[in-house]
């Protein structure tokens, strides 16, 4: 009897987490409406037998979990990258350590790749909490050619809440690279940007957990260097996209709106700002 590969391979590289944002990410991932996945969990902290008991106590509850150690220590990067290789999905679904997944997540990015294959890369929006930014929103446009556009200023493609189609990182031989970690999420972005289509769907579908302890504040200095020749290689290597991103954004600031029916006003997104009915100001909004 041939067994059955899933549909999905959800990749989580953990370290060190702690023990309470840990078990609210894999709860996350159980209780998703859609269940034809597996969820690989690798442990790059392989000294730290308190994380390790804890996925293995879901483990034995849910078979779907697949529990792995590094031998040392070997870093995100290399992680993520063995966790590619170890996926055995059609997708595979990217997701850290301590954010939490909305429950409809997976569904509603497999129905993106399912029924557009010239996509490759789908992700949501992400909503800030555990912070001072509590609420605050990293949003992103929807269709390829924005968002390739707005890669010229920034990684604005959301990392932890993206879905790819695994046959574009395998025929194209694409893979996280160290060097340029912790931007490798934005360095594979320029990649893909090569091969592929993007989308983003226009909802909430991580709540990513901004503090003091994760990576992006741990690591801001060189994280800010390497964003900068990131972006320097996008914009010399598409400088329609990035002419045509100054000439949007240099309108008065509005990145971009989104209106229902094709002309009935409901969201602006000027100076960082969204605004409801492209008047109301609601709140702020952060990229990185």
């Amino acid at each position: 009897m041939v067994k059955k590969t899933p549909k999905v391979s959800v990749l989580t590289p953990i370290y060190n987490t702690r023990p309470e944002h840990l078990r609210a990410m894999i709860e996350s991932i159980l209780n998703q409406t859609f269940t034809d996945f597996e969820f690989l969990i690798l442990n790059d902290s392989p000294d730290n037998t308190e994380i390790e008991k804890i996925v293995l106590d879901y483990a034995k509850r849910d078979k779907r979990i697949k529990y792995s150690k590094n031998d040392k220590n070997m870093g995100i990067t290399p992680s993520r990258n063995k966790l590619l290789d170890m996926a055995c999905g059609e997708y595979v679904a990217i997701f850290d350590h301590d954010d939490i997944s909305m429950p409809e997540r997976l569904a509603l990015e497999v129905d993106v790749l399912d029924n557009n294959p010239e996509i490759g890369a789908v992700s949501g929006f992400l909503r800030f909490f555990d912070c001072k930014k509590t609420g605050s929103l990293h949003t992103c446009p929807e269709h390829d050619f924005e968002i390739k556009c707005t890669m010229t200023s920034g990684c604005w493609f959301p990392h932890t809440a993206s879905m790819l189609r695994k046959s574009v990182l395998d025929e194209h031989n694409i893979r996280y690279e160290e060097y340029f970690s912790p931007c490798e999420d934005y360095q594979l972005w320029n990649r893909l940007m090569d091969v592929t289509r993007f989308y983003c769907i226009q909802s909430v579908l991580v709540d990513y957990r901004n503090f003091d302890g994760n990576t992006t504040h741990k690591t801001k200095k060189r994280m800010d260097m390497l964003h900068t020749v990131i972006k320097a290689d996008v914009s010399g290597r598409y400088p329609e996209y990035a002419t045509w991103f100054k000439r949007y954004t240099d309108k008065a600031g509005t990145l971009f709106r989104l209106r229902l029916f094709g002309f009935i006003p409901l969201l602006k997104i000027k100076n960082n700002k969204i605004y409801l009915f492209e008047i109301i100001p609601l709140f702020k909004i952060m990229w990185r």
